[in-house]
């Protein structure tokens, strides 16, 4: 059975009407590659994830967004050097016009990486009967790996190597089979890197941006400096409300704001940064149609997508397996590990991007989460126009993914796993994230005084978002006028001196005021279990 999808998908004969075409599964990778072309050996080939998508007939194409890019990306034109080099693949041709160094002065003659053999992926098994993969300088030459040092530490394309494109754009197909035909992928050197030159893209000094209340820190750091104004939308524990949003635009003055009407929504629907909270199918229907009722864009941020947790059953019912699928309504037996790729993919809370027949979508994915964050590498989503346009921002500014990073990466996610092992990985994790999320969370109903510490069990992600009922607290009931940050910045410092450290749930704030209720985010990501364990208590 196939994944299901946010949109209806039929599958089509050859004399039917198109409407949209069947998405790809794992098993069908293959049989598309071998109908393919073979893949480019050259330093700095060019790639395009048309190069590996498949048919998209009957699908719509993207709506342009030229209105809302701004006047740099569009003065932005291609880079000379980096169009000449994809000539370099031209059989015969001795190049004089680049500035490649040889391969012949890099001081790598050989690179070697242990990696987890499949199903066996903890570190005390790759320990013990890991992998070791490696390459030589070159491995393509001598018809040994389609990706070598010779490739892969010179100079790139500003989209990834084509070999590593070519993985992800059929990873992006197979997970969330966007519903428009114009949809290309590109690489980045990490979503912290993609949304700043989103924003480079999309805003103006002075422009507003909504977000959730309570949002990733380093992205409003981003946005501060460059002019660019949050917007906080309020939150329950799905996270953002589409009501509110729509409440916010309806009513927007532009003579009292000082600014047009927002146009970019930055978002974190799935184990969102800090609040854990994740956005149900349902939910993400009713905030994709306030983007199309206001003619919305919006960055998808979506580090922790494949983190989805298993249901937490707590401390004292560890067998209770059968809760109510979100999409369904069925009664599924979920807490033991995904039977097979179909389930674990169905599991999932279908993207944005699944439903984005707009093409309204820049999705942001990176390895940093599933794979490793000093690997530095990532992908976006969007249409071909947007695309485009970020191509252009990287050519000058990080000109392309770390080379290094990209052949590590081909090396296990290729040559060793493939797809089906990758989401055997991906599993794993999962369930790996269960396990550290349930231990939290038995510690803090163990721990804390329920009449003063409150949360919601976490979905997905690394983050346990706590409320404390700060009032209660005994410098406000000596002194009713201290405020909320005063008393905050003496609950955290205690918890620092006691040897644990929080984040401060003000540090999140869009609307730097403060707020009316105080939050502490924990995650259970890094320490060890009895570490956790000690912290809480």
């Amino acid at each position: 059975m196939a994944p299901p999808s946010a949109l209806d998908v039929t599958a089509l004969t050859d004399t039917q009407a198109a409407t949209f075409v069947e998405r790809l599964n794992i098993n069908g990778v293959e049989a598309r590659r071998n109908k393919a072309p073979p893949l480019s050996t050259a330093v700095a080939t060019y790639a395009s994830s048309e190069m590996f998508k498949g048919p998209q007939w009957g699908k719509p194409k993207a709506k342009r967004w030229d209105h809302i890019l701004s006047h740099e990306t569009k003065e932005r034109n291609a880079s000379s050097l980096k169009a000449a080099s994809q000539l370099l693949k031209t059989p015969g041709l001795i190049s004089l016009g680049g500035g490649l160094p040889s391969s012949t002065v890099f001081p790598f003659e050989e690179i070697q990486v242990k990696v987890p053999r499949l199903h066996r992926f903890s570190e005390s098994d790759t320990r013990k009967s890991g992998i070791l993969v490696g390459s030589g300088k070159h491995d393509a030459a001598e018809g040994k790996s389609l990706y070598d040092i010779h490739i892969a530490f010179n100079y790139g394309q500003a989209t990834g190597s084509v070999q590593l494109l070519r993985f992800v754009t059929e990873h992006t197909e197979i997970v969330h089979h966007p519903p428009y035909q114009d949809w290309e992928c590109t690489m980045t050197v990490g979503s912290t890197s993609a949304f700043e030159m989103a924003l480079r893209m999309l805003t103006t000094r002075g422009d507003y941006i909504m977000t959730e209340e309570y949002s990733f820190c380093s992205a409003l750091e981003t946005a501060a400096p460059m002019g660019v104004r949050p917007i906080g939308i309020k939150m329950d524990e799905e996270g953002l409300l589409p009501t509110h949003m729509n409440q916010i635009l309806s009513d927007w003055s532009e003579s009292e704001r000082g600014a047009p009407k927002p146009h970019l929504l930055y978002t974190v629907p799935t184990g969102q940064n800090p609040t854990g909270a994740t956005q149900s199918l349902q939910r993400r229907r009713d905030l994709y149609a306030c983007a199309q009722k206001h003619d919305i864009y919006i960055i998808e941020d979506e580090p922790y997508y494949f983190l989805q947790m298993q249901p937490y059953t707590g401390p004292n019912n560890p067998d209770s397996r059968y809760v109510s699928n979100p999409i369904t309504g069925a009664r599924d037996r979920r807490t033991a590990p995904p039977a097979s790729h179909d389930e674990f993919i169905y599991a999932l809370v279908p993207s944005l991007l699944n439903m984005d027949t707009d093409g309204r979508v820049m999705r942001l994915d990176s390895f940093s989460k599933v794979i490793a964050p000093g690997m530095r590498v990532g992908w976006i989503t969007a249409s071909a126009q947007i695309v485009l346009r970020y191509i252009r921002h990287s050519e000058t500014s990080t000109q392309n993914p770390s080379g290094v990073s990209q052949l590590v990466l081909y090396k296990l996610l290729e040559d060793t796993w493939g797809h089906s092992g990758y989401f055997d990985w991906l599993i794993w994790m999962r369930m790996e994230y269960t396990r550290k999320r349930d231990n939290l969370l038995n510690a803090c109903e163990m721990y804390l005084p329920g009449e003063i510490a409150s949360w919601k069990m976490t979905e997905a992600g690394m983050f346990h978002w706590v409320k404390v009922e700060w009032r209660m607290h005994p410098l406000v009931r000596k002194d009713e006028d201290v405020g909320i940050l005063e008393v905050e910045e003496k609950i955290w410092r205690a918890g620092v001196d006691r040897g644990v450290l929080t984040a401060k749930g003000s540090w999140f704030r869009a609307e730097q005021d403060g707020g009316e209720e105080m939050f502490f985010r924990t995650t259970f990501a890094a320490a060890g279990e009895e570490d956790v364990r000690e912290a809480i208590k």
